[in-house]
């Protein structure tokens, strides 16, 4: 799941999954980090959910997904749009 908060010069995007769906660590690649495993990754929370939040700059359209112990890289389904393999995140 993704949140979105608008700040005046850019959107934080806070990327949100269940604990333990998929088990193990995981972390969001995208173009906004170049693609560099381990960058972001998601963090266990209160709720029992897990997640990251990423500063990113407005007006944009950036490419992401994510990746899972065992190099097991899946989507976000509530991203809305795909770029061939990836989520597309519209800022």
């Amino acid at each position: 799941m993704l949140k979105r908060t608008l700040r005046k010069d850019r959107t934080e995007v806070t990327f949100v999954l269940p604990a333990d769906i998929p088990p193990g660590p995981v972390s969001v690649v995208g173009d906004f980090n170049d693609w560099q495993p381990g960058a972001h990754p998601l963090k266990p929370r209160k709720g029992g959910e897990r997640s990251v939040t990423v500063e990113l700059a407005g007006e944009r359209t950036y490419s992401f997904r994510y990746l899972a112990a065992g190099d097991y890289w899946f989507n976000d389904d509530t991203a809305g749009d795909q770029d061939g393999p990836n989520s597309r995140l519209h800022t």
